[in-house]
């Protein structure tokens, strides 16, 4: 099967990582379902995709903390007569508050984003790619999967998850001729910090640390397509991922507890 018969469907696909993804799949002849809240980003990349490079792109608007949402996605997929191949789970946030400062409902809407959708959209999407015996899974994790975990943040825990679960997929289906991926970029100059209201902060880091979302995507699709189970990229996070692995756990907590974001507020 050439690409060209072949769908990927990218979750947070209006911006960022997901719309670079997108632009690398559609660039190689990949169908597209783009799938995010903001319907206008998407049908205004759909449109320049088909555009430039002939191929078929179909957009879903959807809130990935709809706990509805993921059926609802791939219904969508079977009406238009799409298999879904390639799947990028990069659909993400990250909370702003502390813990206990939190409404219920938003922390709940985080772990529906970064842990239910994203294992529910695999579960759905498995069977087919199974049948026929080829598909790529990327799971965003994030370099803070390996990181000291930090007080009060749900985040470094939702990318370890992702993390471990990507590889545990990966060693269950690689003999069905799928590969996953659990993908850990660190800081990458997408919007994501102005979402989160963290650009001022971010802006302060040194510039070694960030990447572009393009090195990021070349390498993570690189990795799949390889049957990694796990792609770390740039140069800076490799060494980053390598030296925060070894920390024993209570020298890893008295790191997380040193650096705690919430500690004067």
């Amino acid at each position: 099967m050439t690409p060209s018969a072949r769908t990927a469907l990218i979750t947070g696909a209006s911006a960022g990582i997901g719309a670079t993804f997108a632009r690398h799949l559609a660039a190689d002849g990949y169908q597209l379902l783009l799938v995010a809240r903001r319907a206008d980003r998407l049908r205004e990349l759909a449109t320049q995709l088909t555009e430039q490079h002939g191929v078929r792109c179909e957009v879903f608007a959807a809130d990935l903390t709809d706990p509805a949402a993921p059926a609802a996605i791939l219904d969508y997929a079977d009406q238009q007569d799409l298999d879904i191949d390639v799947l990028i789970n990069n659909a993400g946030l990250s909370g702003k508050t502390a813990f206990a400062e939190t409404e219920w409902e938003a922390l709940a809407g985080e772990i529906q984003l970064m842990v239910t959708a994203p294992t529910e959209l695999v579960r759905l999407v498995v069977p087919g790619m199974k049948e026929r015996g080829w598909g790529r899974i990327v799971n965003l994790s994030s370099v803070a999967a390996f990181a000291p975990p930090a007080a009060s943040l749900l985040y470094t825990g939702i990318k370890s998850y992702v993390l471990n679960v990507s590889q545990a997929l990966n060693m269950e289906l690689e003999p069905h001729g799928i590969h996953v991926t659990a993908l850990c970029p660190g800081f990458t100059r997408t919007e994501f910090h102005d979402v989160m209201g963290t650009r001022d902060a971010a802006d302060h880091l040194p510039r070694i640390l960030w990447q572009q979302p393009e090195a990021v995507v070349v390498e993570g699709w690189a990795a799949v397509m390889k049957g990694k189970p796990v792609c770390v990229p740039g140069v800076v996070n490799k060494i980053s991922a390598a030296a925060m692995k070894p920390l024993p756990t209570r020298l890893g907590y008295l790191a997380g507890k040193t650096f705690n974001p919430f500690k004067n507020g």
